[in-house]
């Protein structure tokens, strides 16, 4: 299969194949799945911050761990704005960013604030899960653009190891964050890493001036490509600039026939660029999943050099301050 493929699962104490919602596995079979799907030539793994109502471990740290067995693939580690600071996480995702290669992206999940930023908070009453949302992508991107690549000069002989003018503080304050910035570590050799955003309690027009790849249950495609093509327009993008993505649940009793059948005329009839596949059940079954793809070939030479590149998406435009 010739398109963008994103798989997601959690990890965590596996739950067994009877299982509802997402498939939950060890560590361990982490590590068999990642490297299958290296195999496979998939885009990226998107590691679930729980699944069935179960908790996983921090999707952060597992990619981290991941990355640094089987590099050939992204990482997009989902975290939810509860409980997670914008600059605790801009920097902790940049980090491992810069540490991946630039194969990592976050999928940011809408929800409620975290106790550091409320504490300063600049409209306490703020509570809008989609507002929040527009403004935390926001001040990542601009924290993630605040210390550009461009600053490390490492020049021995003048004794210049950062150009400090080009690092720029953000001083961002809106309605549920005041954050001054800059980052303390330069941006990664894709820019930034890649905003995810799924679509549900969002809509186009939230997600349109940040995220890069946006996912869609399959019952919900229907005219999904009109209006975040409209509502990109309204922001000075084009379609070009993200990668849409259906979502496909993976059943335990039959995980080849989700990815075979009528996949590529569904995607060529909602204009998708991909698909997101989940699988329900344990780690056997994701697995499997993998190895009903077609396997990326012999002959087709290293694998895309960034997540970005893995996506088909073009290198970041700055957002306006």
């Amino acid at each position: 299969m010739s398109t963008t493929i994103q798989l997601a699962f959690a990890v965590g104490e596996p739950a067994g194949r009877r299982a509802g919602g997402p498939a939950q596995v060890s560590l361990t079979d982490a590590v068999a799945v990642a490297a299958a799907a290296e195999e496979a030539g998939i885009a990226a793994i998107r590691l679930l911050d729980g699944a069935g109502g179960r908790r996983a471990l921090d999707p952060t740290v597992v990619s981290a761990y991941l990355a640094g067995l089987h590099g050939g693939v992204g990482y997009v580690a989902e975290v939810p704005t509860d409980h997670n600071a914008p600059y605790n996480l801009a920097r902790r995702v940049l980090s491992l960013d810069r540490a991946a290669g630039g194969r990592v992206g976050v999928a940011l999940r809408a929800g409620g604030g975290d106790e550091v930023s409320q504490a300063t908070a600049p409209d306490p009453g703020a509570t809008d899960p989609v507002q929040r949302w527009t403004e935390y992508a926001h001040v990542l991107i601009r924290l993630w653009e605040s210390f550009p690549r461009a600053a490390l000069i490492g020049d021995q002989e003048a004794g210049i190891v950062v150009e400090d003018t080009l690092i720029k503080p953000i001083d961002h304050e809106g309605a549920f964050y005041r954050v001054a910035g800059p980052l303390d570590g330069p941006s990664s050799p894709q820019g930034r890493p890649v905003i995810v955003a799924d679509l549900g309690v969002l809509d186009a027009e939230a997600v349109a001036e940040a995220a890069d790849v946006v996912v869609v249950d399959r019952k919900h495609a229907a005219g999904v490509d009109a209006a975040l093509t409209e509502a990109l327009r309204r922001v000075g993008r084009t379609r070009k600039d993200v990668a849409l993505l259906g979502r496909i649940e993976v059943a335990a009793e039959d995980p080849a026939a989700a990815v075979g059948g009528d996949l590529r005329a569904w995607a060529d009839e909602h204009r998708l660029d991909g698909f997101e596949l989940v699988p329900t059940g344990g780690a056997e079954t994701v697995v499997t999943v993998l190895r009903s793809l077609a396997p990326r070939p012999a002959d087709a030479g290293p694998p895309p050099s960034t997540l970005r590149a893995a996506l088909g998406l073009p290198e970041p435009a700055e957002v306006p301050a």
